[in-house]
């Protein structure tokens, strides 16, 4: 997957690097600390290999997460939120509060 040049909106920017529902899922869950490829895909049912991996590359181009592998057997490999990945805590935070608001069609139903 190539990455198109980034937009000049920073709201277009933000919906190019963060794509799709499985990224900011991603990030979600690395909020939380380091994480191995396998935890990642316990974490987030339904998500292939393949988006997963592709996710991942993506944010590591973009300084967003990065990739330590450790030199044992069998090779450990962790992912994690760089300083600029940790900026996404609020941003995800603040769309959590705000979709709790939005009322729950099917819970105003009166029987």
């Amino acid at each position: 997957m190539t990455d198109p040049c980034l937009p000049e909106c920073g709201v277009a920017r933000f919906l190019t690097l963060l794509n799709g529902p499985w990224a900011t899922l991603i990030v979600r869950e690395l909020l939380h600390g380091p994480h191995r490829f396998t935890q990642l895909r316990e974490a987030l049912p339904g998500i292939s290999p393949h988006t997963l991996t592709s996710r991942l590359r993506q944010f590591e181009r973009h300084g967003i997460v990065t990739r330590t592998t450790y030199a044992e057997i069998p090779p450990r490999v962790e992912y994690a939120l760089t300083p600029l990945g940790e900026g996404l805590r609020e941003v995800l935070e603040a769309m959590g509060t705000w979709a709790m608001a939005v009322p729950d069609p099917e819970a105003d139903v009166t029987a």
